[in-house]
């Protein structure tokens, strides 16, 4: 450098000399002493520039890296059903005659909804039950004569056959008048329908959806990826936005099988009974994959990255310090340290990407992690 600055000096003295003709001696004895001065200003400077750099810090905050408690959580959106959401449908082909529920009722299981038309299985079952006391009737007066060893055992066991017969008729008739009615088979609530009477009904069709509210779950398909991740019986965080509500519970069933068409597979999660929760509202399932109680754990914004892999900043005696990390999970801005921290170091945050290694920095805020 100070080759570099006594060239243009000499220059520019030669330059600005006058044109009358002057010694060689005495010029140049003019020049060293030029050079001379120029030499001890230049000396001067350095100093000066060399003191600023040495003082010169970088305004950084620090955290204290400590232990403590970490849990990662895989995020998966779904939606809340109905343990028991079925829909009740006739079964028999005929004309409604009577309806006994509306929408919003509330129905117990095996309580008649909707009535179809029997009329002639009724009479049916009338000329059966008829038949069948009947032959009950000859059957209780064959017997006592059996007892009194009157008549013979043929005739016994014939009144007797009869008379099953026809009990098992009517039983089957009285089944056959099961199928023209809709009945509950659950408890809960109608949650819609559409009949009207006089319609003629197909058995399948036009039926009577019933919603238990009391007993839901949370359905969900998880992508692939997680398939190692996530299993039966994990602590599950159910949060619903819409509703402004969150609870823990547990993930009670996980598909060991991958859907071939979406590459997912699918989970529920059982729900206690709350009034804040219906059936299709939008649900945030995170699911605990991991955990540590004495994890080692930084702010995610204070590790940075090179070719040579991913390291942070320590505040060491007011100077920066380069450390090399491995990192494991991140959740919620926090990133789990697996080696190169132990707790307790004076970690830069804001600030880190200002600093290189042995840099002065000053410490403007200290926080606890």
């Amino acid at each position: 450098m100070k080759k570099l600055l006594y060239i243009p000096a000499i220059l520019i003295l030669a330059a600005c000399g006058n044109n009358k003709p002057k010694d060689k001696k005495a010029e140049l004895a003019d020049l060293k002493k030029q050079q001379a001065e120029l030499s001890d200003k230049i000396t001067k400077l350095q100093a000066q520039v060399g003191s600023n750099d040495s003082t010169k810090s970088t305004d950084v905050s620090v955290v204290t890296v400590k232990k403590q408690p970490f849990t990662n959580y895989v995020q998966i959106q779904g939606s809340i059903d109905a343990q028991e959401n079925v829909t009740a449908y006739p079964q028999a082909s005929a004309a409604i005659t009577a309806i006994y529920v509306k929408v919003g009722d509330h129905v117990s299981k095996g309580q008649v909804l909707a009535q179809l038309d029997n009329s002639v299985l009724k009479q049916n079952i009338a000329q059966a039950q008829a038949q069948a006391d009947l032959a009950k009737t000859v059957y209780d007066r064959q017997k006592n004569l059996w007892d009194q060893k009157i008549g013979t055992e043929v005739q016994y066991l014939q009144a007797k056959a009869t008379m099953e017969a026809n009990q098992r008729q009517v039983a089957s008739l009285k089944q056959q008048a099961d199928l023209y009615r809709i009945v509950s088979p659950i408890n809960g609530s109608i949650d819609q329908m559409d009949l009207k009477l006089g319609a003629i009904m197909q058995p399948g069709q036009g039926g009577i959806r019933i919603v238990n509210a009391d007993l839901l779950k949370v359905k969900a398909n998880v992508p692939e990826s997680y398939s190692g991740r996530i299993n039966q019986g994990d602590n599950v965080k159910v949060v619903v936005p819409d509703a402004g509500d969150s609870l823990m519970a547990k993930v009670s069933f996980a598909a060991k099988a991958i859907d071939a068409a979406s590459r997912s597979f699918a989970i529920e999660v059982k729900l206690p009974a709350r009034k804040t929760l219906r059936p299709n509202m939008t649900v945030v399932l995170k699911v605990a994959d991991y955990s540590s109680n004495d994890a080692v754990t930084v702010p995610v914004n204070a590790i940075q990255r090179s070719e040579a892999g991913n390291f942070v900043f320590l505040d060491q005696n007011n100077a920066a310090k380069k450390v090399a990390v491995t990192l494991g999970a991140t959740y919620g801005g926090i990133t789990e340290i697996k080696s190169g921290l132990k707790g307790g170091e004076q970690l830069i945050n804001q600030g880190a990407s200002e600093v290189e290694d042995g840099d002065k920095i000053k410490v403007v805020q200290s926080d606890n992690q």
